[in-house]
């Protein structure tokens, strides 16, 4: 058939993807294969493709791909997170454009439209997924309001209840005054503002003397229930044991010590607020101080602040100032730099507040996750990020896990008329409980479920074993097969949130380990080292850049300079070279298979360059393996890379080229389709669409014979010293191409080399690729002098190519005197190593076996050039 001169991605692309799915190549079953697992981080439902996405995902789907090649039983399970705030805020503002609101409406009726919000928009990230080339099992596609999945939240939130692992209280909590929800630390986006520090002055009880106080949030004030010094500051040592009074509610609160405060901050005394910043409410449990909760949830002043009542808190900080200026509390106004929490949903200034919440005890239930990462049981890639997983799981703070929400899984907690409450997955099974606990009789209507839902995280954390059914049914055929899982690919923002809990979980559920392997990848920036996000304006669209440049294009771009845990600065230049690669393959592909083929006997030098190539490839294979095991990914795919461009295509493919409109020996190709193929096979996972293209093109193929569930070749012994020595022949055919270049010598012209060698220095086996690579016509030994050569060195051998008149001596004389000089410099470099009895002593004798024969090399061609200089002048 006739070769396209051009490849087609977008064509190719569909055309592939939906073989595969037809021919149900991605679905997994248990069977008496290797299993290969991987969950796929779920996305939130509310999302779209990201480039973080992108980058995420084109590396889960190299390792599921290599791991099919390899054999193995893959299960690369996909779904979506149901975001409760997210989506929760996307439902609200829906309805609200159809003049709805929340409150005007009950939760089975809320939850439907959330249900057919998601039912709407919920698939999308995933389908484009699908474009990337992710090759998911799609059958499996799980979502965590799923019913198996929901059942096994609910059954874990009872089973830590039952062990006492649960608990209510009021707690400080970060809260979205918008979305109205307790929300977890890892949803606070934490920015730098230009935002005042307020200098308020507090009269001492009793005195005409006052104590000032700095803040960036004065109409907090009226929350205050002390002012605190540090024990060790003299400057107010007199005022231990008094009170002062909170201006403009006259509020006498006690003067406290404590050595939290910062002696060197502001006045050098903090106003404490115990129901509205973390630190002031520690502060207040020790020192038992009173809470005013002066916010409402919806940021606006309650009733117990006394002032401004109904009105929002950045409202009151511009009414507030007037009136503290006036009662005389307003000392001075500076200019300071702060960070301020947003939460990451709705974008709302965080607020500190005390709440009644549902707590998880995270102390015991970490110590085996910690215990098995830092023994590597579980190994982070790149490993720096196990300092910071300790630090973090040896300080583990308990886990608010009930969001102030409608969407999401809802707490089994059932409420009693008279008080107190209980535990249970259903109604019925709460009115039983609530009998054998009272001796009353209940009914439906008696009992009122907790109105919260539980964190999204407390959902994800059960991800590897509720996809496979492994909390509701632990015996299960897929949880014993596909757990646990072998690799994990996450961001390490998630390291804490997500990561760790679902190692929490594996150890308390299964008594093991979720996932093997964590590869933590880096954040994508731009080319100023910002994170892409929308509200910059700097990210590409996803989608765009695989239309402009082809699914296989942006991988490799993406690829290529991305190792683990390091940041990714992405511009076009990427995915445009990743293009270019695409079309070199092609352009190649297109030459083989223009190739006439003959029945005629196989050339020496195509013998030649196939058993190098062999040689090379096995080499090859053997480091991708290492980088594999490694997770040196992005490694990886420059290997294969530079294999193929470098070594298949800029050698190999030169060496056994037919001469022009002459034919090809059937046996070099058939050699070269086969190892053309062998190449496809370790690019396919990086570049699954071009190569199952040209897998198919290459040979004909049966409808079930895909490159994707192909056995990839695996490392065969090969010549080391092969390999070393057609090194130097390269070496020898790149200088005399040179020569051609530096003479305006046309390859078409033949010319003829001779060599100087001593001894059995010189080998003849590759005179044959030497002569086809170079047009020459005669390689022989060199008679006399060689006046009118111009001449090189390789490996101690000197070499020349006879010119004539073209030769300039004193240009020649010159030329050698610089290598010479440079080639003593670099003898003397390694001669200072080699006296340096430290470096002697401790290096590996294959290193010292490595300086010893630099220097000998180093030592031969002084020699050579100072003859040869010698001779020539």
């Amino acid at each position: 058939m006739e070769i396209p001169t051009k490849y087609n991605p977008a064509e190719s692309e569909d055309k592939w993807y939906k073989y595969w799915m037809d021919k149900g190549f991605f679905h997994s079953v248990p069977d008496e294969r290797e299993a290969y697992t991987i969950v796929i981080p779920p996305p939130n439902v509310t999302g779209v493709l990201h480039m973080g996405h992108m980058l995420n995902n084109t590396i889960q789907d190299v390792l599921v791909r290599r791991a099919r090649l390899q054999g193995k039983n893959v299960c690369w399970v996909p779904g979506t997170d149901h975001a409760s705030i997210a989506t929760e805020a996307k439902v609200v503002n829906k309805l609200r454009e159809e003049g709805i609101s929340k409150e005007d409406i009950t939760r089975d009726e809320f939850m439907k439209h959330a249900w057919e919000w998601k039912e709407k928009h919920g698939g999308i990230i995933l389908e484009q997924l699908k474009k990337l080339g992710a090759s998911c099992d799609w059958e499996r596609t799980a979502f965590t309001m799923d019913e198996s999945l929901y059942d096994s939240v609910i059954d874990v939130f009872i089973d830590l209840y039952n062990k006492e692992k649960i608990y209510r209280g009021v707690r400080m909590v970060n809260w979205d005054p918008s979305a109205q929800t307790a929300v977890s630390d890892e949803e606070v986006i934490h920015k730098e503002l230009q935002s005042k520090l307020y200098y308020l002055r507090y009269q001492v009880e009793g005195s005409e003397e006052y104590i000032t106080i700095a803040t960036t949030r004065p109409e907090t004030i009226l929350g205050d229930t002390a002012v605190c010094i540090n024990p060790k500051d003299e400057r107010f040592a007199h005022l231990r044991g008094k009170r002062c009074i909170v201006p403009l509610v006259n509020r006498s609160i006690p003067i406290i010590e404590d050595e939290y405060v910062d002696m060197e901050f502001g006045t050098g005394a903090l106003k404490i607020t115990p129901a509205h910043d973390i630190h002031d409410y520690e502060i207040g449990d020790r020192h038992n101080l009173e809470s005013i909760d002066i916010f409402n949830d919806n940021g606006t002043m309650s009733e117990a602040a006394q002032l401004y009542i109904g009105k929002d808190r950045f409202e009151v900080r511009d009414l507030i100032l007037p009136d503290l200026e006036k009662a005389g509390n307003l000392v001075k106004v500076e200019d300071y730099v702060n960070k301020v929490g947003f939460s990451e949903r709705t974008d709302a200034v965080i607020e500190p507040k005390l709440s009644m919440q549902w707590f998880l005890n995270m102390k015991e239930l970490a110590e085996p996750a910690l215990e098995h990462v830092m023994n590597d049981d579980i190994q982070l890639h790149p490993a720096k990020f196990k300092n910071t997983y300790r630090h973090w799981m040896e300080n583990v703070k308990d886990w608010c896990i009930s969001r102030q929400l409608w969407w999401g899984q809802r707490i089994p907690v059932y409420y009693l008329p008279e008080g107190g409450y209980v535990v249970a997955k259903t109604i019925e099974e709460a009115l039983v409980t609530a009998t054998a606990k009272t001796g009353k009789t209940y009914q439906s209507e008696d009992l009122r479920q907790d109105e919260d839902v539980l964190d999204t995280w407390f959902s994800s954390w059960l991800w590897p074993l509720s996809v496979f059914d492994g909390i509701r049914n632990p015996e299960n055929e897929e949880i014993k097969y596909y757990y646990p899982t072998n690799d994990l690919v996450s961001g390490p923002d998630i390291l804490f949130f997500w990561i760790a809990r679902m190692v929490i979980a594996g150890y308390e559920y299964k008594g093991e380990k979720p996932f093997s392997n964590v590869y933590l990848t880096g954040i994508v920036r731009d080319e100023q080292g910002r994170k892409m996000s929308k509200s910059l304006g700097n990210s590409p669209d996803p989608l765009d850049l695989i239309e402009k440049y082809g699914a296989d294009g942006v991988r490799v771009g993406m690829l290529l300079c991305s190792p683990a845990g390091g940041d990714l600065l992405f511009n076009e230049n990427l995915p445009e070279q990743g293009r270019n690669f695409t079309t070199k393959i092609w352009n190649a592909f297109r030459l083989v298979k223009g190739w006439e083929v003959a029945d005629i006997e196989q050339p020496e030098y195509a013998r030649i360059a196939t058993e190098v190539f062999h040689a090379r490839l096995n080499n090859t294979m053997e480091q991708l393996d290492e980088q594999f095991k490694q997770y040196r990914i992005s490694e990886a795919l420059m290997t294969v890379y530079t294999l193929f461009r470098d070594e298949f295509s800029s050698w190999y493919l030169e060496m056994v080229k037919p001469a022009y409109q002459q034919p090809i020996d059937k046996k070099t190709f058939d050699s070269t389709v086969a190892l053309f193929e062998k190449l496809m096979q370790l690019l396919h996972p990086f570049m699954p669409f071009l190569t199952e293209e040209i897998w198919q093109l290459l040979a004909d193929r049966s409808e079930e014979d895909s490159i994707m569930v192909s056995v990839m070749p695996k490392p065969d012994s090969y010549d080391a010293d092969l390999l070393a020595k057609f090194d130097q022949v390269k070496e020898v055919i790149v200088a005399v191409r040179n020569i051609r270049k530096q003479k305006n010598i046309a390859f078409k012209e033949v010319l003829e080399m001779n060599y100087k060698a001593k001894g059995d220095n010189y080998d003849a086996s590759f005179d044959c690729v030497v002569a086809k690579m170079c047009n020459l016509k005669e390689i022989s030994t060199a008679n006399g002098e060689m006046a009118g050569a111009m001449s090189f060195i390789v490996n101690a051998i000197e070499y020349f190519i006879p010119l004539g008149d073209l030769v300039n001596v004193e240009e020649e004389i010159k030329k050698m005197e610089d290598e010479l000089k440079y080639t003593q410099g670099f003898l003397m470099s390694v001669q200072k190593k080699m006296s340096n009895e430290r470096f002697v002593n401790n290096a590996p004798a294959k290193v010292i076996e490595i300086e010893k024969k630099k220097m000998a090399d180093a030592e031969a061609k002084i020699k050579v050039l100072e003859d040869r200089i010698a001779s020539m002048k």
